[in-house]
């Protein structure tokens, strides 16, 4: 179906609902123009400002784009749709997931005395031996945790840290490349993102005063273990953000450790800076990486003003973390047995990354992947390189839905990659970047 008839309605309201509707199902793709607004106000036989107003309620949902001359185009990645990766070919070895190898994952059993129903959850939210293990947790990296609360996971607490502390059309600072559901999370809650490049020690300092300079009022980060650069924040770079960080006090800092018992390196975080540190922060910590991809649990430490906000909305809407969960988690925090497979997982995740990391130097290819589970290998052609490993059997994921400006790239999960595998998968992507370039040349 053309555009132009893809969208109907005779309001504001029924207009973007209709372009939305389109764009939901496929007959409105990313890049895809809509209609000028004129023209489709004549279509329709309704004003040009009931048009612009539709287009204007799209943007601020993150939906469509404006680009100048260009006109008013489908987003890259539309909020009411999702960057979810396609489905693993069969057969293939999957290196995309993100997920950490099930033989470092312990057993999850409930606990045998489930909470009675008839209490009050909402009175009495956090399990007190569960906030003071996550204390512990917090202190042993020296974060702040006087003040302690949980949520359902990071980008839970994310998006509720953004919602209370800023409004439709505030810009959000975020990693680039950076993690995919915090790059379609922004647009959904009507913010804009400022892509802030990142390398080896982390966000570069001059793309975050650029950001802070254009406004952004929220700077979100991963100090180690970086999705998917695999960038682990250093002292001396730790030094420079808060430098510049110095030059906008009234910014949220949101640190997502997500990895930060298996990350491989020390937490050099911007809140243990004491007076220097940022105002307003939050550390977000989660235990899907090391005890379980089902445990959606998440401890967050933060200023007074931010814990207030944060447990203030919670208490609105689900109201507190099953205590079920709670249960669940804090037993295996104290299990000995358990902390002794997380250091193991620790130790192999290091072994893999690194492991790829030197297999690919070997033949002349650059990677990067100082801390976590995935390693970024900037190519040329990304779709070329997915499509040649996956004649190989390896299944790579492309960047394309990481990057927001940064060059191209692959990431590659290595958590259950074995380092014996390391060496035939660096052979097999010398040998797909050798056919590539032939194929398209220097």
């Amino acid at each position: 179906m053309p555009t132009q008839y893809a969208i109907q309605g005779a309001t504001a309201r029924e207009i973007s609902a209709s372009a939305e509707q389109a764009v939901t199902d496929g007959r409105l793709r990313p890049g895809e123009a809509l209609p000028p607004v004129r023209a489709l106000a004549d279509r329709l036989g309704v004003s040009p400002g009931t048009v612009a107003t539709a287009y204007k309620e799209l943007r601020r949902r993150g939906i469509v784009v404006t680009k100048g001359r260009g006109g008013t185009v489908v987003a890259p990645a539309p909020v009411v749709t999702s960057r979810r990766p396609p489905r693993v070919p069969e057969g293939l070895r999957d290196l995309a997931g993100g997920h950490p190898d099930p033989a470092f994952l312990p057993d999850l059993v409930p606990p045998g005395r489930l909470s009675p129903g008839a209490r009050s959850h909402r009175a009495s939210p956090r399990l007190p031996e569960l906030e003071e293990a996550s204390r512990a947790w917090f202190a042993r990296d020296g974060v702040p945790h006087s003040h302690v609360t949980f949520a359902h996971g990071a980008l839970d607490c994310i998006a509720r840290l953004l919602s209370v502390e800023l409004r439709p059309g505030d810009t959000v600072a975020t990693e680039d490349p950076g993690f995919h559901h915090l790059l379609d999370l922004v647009p959904a809650l009507g913010l804009r993102t400022a892509a802030v490049p990142v390398d080896d020690e982390g966000l570069r300092p001059e793309g975050l005063r650029s950001a802070l300079r254009a406004g952004a009022r929220a700077v979100v980060l991963c100090p180690r273990a970086q999705n998917p650069y695999g960038s682990r924040m250093s002292a001396a770079r730790r030094d420079e953000l808060l430098a510049v960080l110095a030059e906008a006090p009234d910014v949220l800092v949101v640190e997502d450790d997500h990895s930060a018992d298996t990350a491989g390196g020390p937490l050099h975080s911007l809140v243990t800076a004491g007076d220097e540190g940022p105002a307003r922060w939050a550390h977000i910590r989660t235990v899907s990486k090391h005890l379980g991809t089902d445990l959606r649990w998440t401890a967050l430490a933060c200023d007074a003003t931010t814990l207030a906000r944060h447990d203030g909305r919670l208490l609105l809407t689900s109201g507190w973390i099953s205590h079920v969960l709670q249960e669940t988690v804090v037993r295996l925090m104290a299990d000995p047995a358990t902390g002794a497979l997380v250091a193991s997982a620790a130790v192999a995740y290091r072994e893999r990354r690194e492991a790829l990391v030197g297999a690919l130097a070997g033949y002349g290819i650059g990677a990067h992947a100082v801390s976590g589970l995935n390693v970024w290998v900037p190519v040329r052609d990304e779709s070329a390189v997915v499509n040649g490993l996956r004649s190989h059997g390896w299944w790579v994921a492309g960047g394309a839905r990481f990057r927001t400006s940064t060059p191209p790239g692959v990431r590659i999960t290595t958590a259950d990659l074995e380092v014996p595998d390391a060496a035939r998968l660096a052979g097999d992507f010398a040998g797909v970047l050798a056919e590539t370039l032939h194929t398209y040349g220097g």
